[in-house]
């Protein structure tokens, strides 16, 4: 197909070549032929109800020392591409809210953004995985100290985390009868006026914490676990985990089955399920990760299976 790819993502200059999603996204678009330009959230704007941005043509390369060229930047209509794919890190803030009500006005111009930007809005990576109960462990998100200091005295070992934080920053184990459970409660509600999310820990951490990417609800047959560094209790890799590809389980591939149909009815087609032991703890939808590690392995062209997963939607 003859078509034409927007990304907005962080500076193309800045990431790691070797690890970086997005760039293996770009390969395989460019490998079916796709026009691509590359924008930063700070490119978008809004013009009398209309979605643009500056963008530049760009050429990527499956080479260490030299991954990118860039055409000359110029304004663009946002509803004149096919698809755009949003990869923007978090942090998720109103900066991020602000690039979603753009990127919806270029959907209705005739874009297909991936992921959906209502359902970027509403789908917390931490709290949306609740609406799966049966998948998830024991969890509650409150702000309130008596709440919080009841689930750890019923659950004893827990793991208390922002909502908003990502690459494991934030988070606290706090064990039985922990002398500094007051103070990580105090400093995660910012005393009691931001809500924060507590869950059972999960011993299967020592195994790691698994990063499973799903396309248009379909899993990746291969995830990967990041495992902790000795004396962490976090699996990410910016924490210093190690990553190990491995296949997908029999618990893994149900835990899919629960979420897929609301991904799909969401528009969420390239999003990443983190999953501990037995336990789904997560669900990735911003810049889901680890496309790189799990295909070097396994040869599983994700970037391919996502391409060819927009090429059918905008065909059906």
């Amino acid at each position: 197909m003859n078509m034409t790819l927007g990304v907005v993502m962080d500076p193309i200059e800045s990431i790691s070549y070797k690890k970086d999603t997005t760039l293996a996204l770009m390969l395989a678009a460019q490998t079916r032929g796709w026009q691509i330009e590359y924008m930063l959230q700070s490119d978008l704007f809004l013009e009398q109800g209309s979605a643009r941005a500056i963008a530049r043509p760009i050429r990527v390369f499956a080479d260490p020392d030299h991954w990118f060229e860039l055409g000359e930047a110029r304004e663009i209509d946002l509803g004149s591409l096919n698809a755009i794919l949003m990869r923007k890190d978090p942090p998720f803030d109103n900066e991020y809210i602000y690039s979603t009500y753009i990127l919806e006005a270029a959907e209705r111009a005739g874009a297909l953004v991936v992921n959906k930007p209502n359902a970027l809005r509403d789908c917390n990576e931490k709290i949306f995985a609740t609406q799966f109960p049966q998948c998830c462990p024991p969890v509650l998100v409150s702000k309130n100290f008596q709440l919080l200091r009841r689930f750890h005295q019923t659950h004893g070992d827990v793991i208390f985390k922002p909502l908003d934080g990502m690459g494991g920053s934030g988070i606290f184990r706090a064990l039985p009868n922990d002398v500094n459970l007051g103070v990580i409660l105090e400093t995660l509600t910012c005393h009691q006026t931001q809500q924060i999310m507590a869950q059972k820990y999960i011993p299967e951490i020592v195994d790691g914490d698994k990063r499973i990417l799903v396309v248009n609800g379909e899993a990746v047959p291969y995830c990967l676990a990041r495992v902790p560094a000795v004396g962490e209790t976090r699996g990410n890799l910016a924490a210093g985990g190690t990553g190990r590809p491995q296949p997908l389980t029999d618990r893994d591939r149900w835990i899919v089955e629960q979420v897929a149909p609301t991904l799909v009815a969401k528009g969420l087609m390239f999003v990443g399920l983190d999953v501990i032991g037995d336990y789904l703890t997560e669900i990735n939808v911003t810049s889901p990760t680890c496309v790189r590690e799990i295909d070097a392995k396994y040869d599983t062209r994700i970037g391919e299976r996502l391409m060819l997963a927009i090429e059918a939607r905008l065909a059906g």
